[in-house]
């Protein structure tokens, strides 16, 4: 990548040449002030912008042709310039100049020294408000779709491994937790699925997001239109916009987009924080319940016995950043006047951030869930505890008439006798005259989990059906990816 500040090298042109102006340099007798340039540039991270500018470039000079403003040759000048400036940027060979104050005013130069006069025509009805949120539309729209196809892919591999671990008879069991505290017994598939469904309400707040985006701001100038003849509605389709703005003002102002692409990514990152946080727990000797892979975990430059799970624990830790992301956008939005204000040259760099950050998380942790060792019989012991059963001893209660409460009751002095006491649980069920010898054998290893059997639950039964449901679910939302 050439040098964005134009730091060292023969490209390097002092500002006050003729092709290194600033684009508002007429109404100002001196050249910026260095520190000021320092502090406003944006080039050193709104390069991505390139190709997506660009577009929106080509589709404007189409409109400036179709606006008698550009004759067919100089739209036609303006359009094979921008498309050397694309190779150039494809091959890192695009060459900046001290004067380029963002990615947008770099193209417009070049084009310009490409074009000539009518490049010098390309910016006509245009302002670099409705430019820039035009190219960061686009991308976050191309962006958002990508973000989408990884979480997807996220969750079949939670769906593969959860039909290894199956739905059957045979299938593999382990604790559910409330509270961090042994629980009811669930199926591993089931608490897989649990993780793979909120990642489906991701995805669909992703295509939502993506919608939103999907509105054209070029044509809004500055703040107030053109009194050009220009077709807000006509780009807006050339680029593929699903409508062009209503309001010009808000059409420059307008930041929901990114801040909702914000809380978006964000809540994927506290999803993904809630997962790696399991594998920190599952992985420790404590629990037992899996081994990581080599490939997927890191070891210690002291203790030779180590294996972290690094993974996990930076999904869990980078999930803050992306918090801090949104909280600091939003706070940077709530007291602006309309229309557009510099403030908003800030909301490039924490999207850009977030979408990095959750492309490489969904795809490391992909890796990480697809080579996990699952120790079965470790999570079978720990669910096995006979007081893990204690909501079936009150639910055999209930069905022969026992109100609930009072069964509640029953069953809890049962298990603090257990606890407290040491007392065999199976024998005090055993003995009780409510209970006896059927409701003990609800105490067996592996039955309590056989008998959740409502819509949703961790039986076998509703667990294969939800799985029917998320397969469903999940081929939906790949055809409603494709089609966009």
């Amino acid at each position: 990548m050439p040098d964005p500040t134009g730091a060292s090298g023969e490209d390097v042109a002092p500002r006050s040449s003729p092709t290194a102006q600033p684009l508002w340099h007429g109404r100002f007798a001196d050249s910026p002030a260095d520190d000021l340039w320092a502090y406003t540039v944006s080039l050193s991270y709104d390069q991505r912008l390139a190709p997506f500018d660009i577009r929106g470039c080509e589709v404007h000079a189409r409109g400036l042709e179709r606006a008698g403003i550009l004759s067919a040759d100089e739209s036609r000048t303006v359009i094979n310039a921008l498309s050397i400036v694309s190779g150039e940027f494809e091959r890192g060979s695009f060459a900046f100049m001290a004067s380029d104050e963002d990615i947008h005013t770099a193209i417009e130069r070049r084009v310009t020294e490409l074009a000539g006069p009518a490049g010098a025509k390309l910016h006509t009805g245009r302002s670099r408000n409705d430019q820039v949120a035009t190219a960061f539309r686009l991308y976050l729209r191309d962006a958002l779709s990508k973000v989408a196809e990884r979480v997807i892919g996220l969750q079949e591999v939670l769906v593969a491994r959860a039909n290894e671990g199956g739905w059957g008879t045979d299938a593999v069991y382990l604790p559910g937790y409330t509270h961090l505290q042994r629980a009811q017994p669930v199926l591993l598939a089931h608490h897989l699925g649990a993780h793979a469904w909120a990642l489906a309400r991701d995805v669909d707040r992703l295509l939502a997001t993506r919608v939103r985006t999907n509105v054209s701001p070029l044509g809004a100038g500055a703040l107030a239109g053109s009194s050009l003849p220009l077709d807000p509605e006509w780009t807006a389709k050339e680029l593929g916009f699903d409508a062009a703005f209503d309001n010009s003002l808000d059409a420059t102002a307008d930041r929901d987009f990114a801040a909702e692409a914000l809380f978006v990514l964000a809540l994927i990152g506290v999803h993904l924080s809630r997962m790696g946080e399991e594998i920190v727990l599952w992985s420790s000797d404590e629990f037992g319940f899996v081994r990581l892979d080599d490939r997927y975990s890191t070891g210690s430059s002291m203790l030779p016995q180590k294996k972290n799970p690094d993974i996990a624990e930076l999904a869990r830790g980078r999930a803050g950043r992306l918090i801090g992301n949104l909280a600091g956008f939003l706070a940077t939005l709530k007291g602006l006047p309309l229309a557009y204000n510099r403030d908003l040259q800030e909301d490039k760099e924490p999207v850009f951030d977030a979408v990095d950050q959750i492309l490489l998380a969904t795809t490391a942790l992909a890796g990480l869930y697809s080579t996990l060792e699952f120790h079965a019989d470790a999570m079978r012991a720990a669910a096995d505890s006979p007081a893990s059963s204690a909501t079936d001893l009150a639910e055999y209660l209930v069905d022969r008439g026992v109100p609930f409460r009072d069964a509640h009751g029953i069953v809890g002095e049962l298990v603090r006798r257990h606890l407290d006491d040491g007392a065999n649980l199976e024998e005090l069920v055993r003995q009780h005259p409510k209970l006896g010898a059927t409701a003990a054998a609800l105490l067996a290893p592996g039955v309590a989990v056989t008998r959740r059997t409502t819509r949703g639950g961790a039986g076998h039964g509703p667990v294969a059906e939800q799985f029917v449901r998320l397969d469903e679910r999940i081929r939906e939302d790949r055809i409603r990816l494709g089609s966009l």
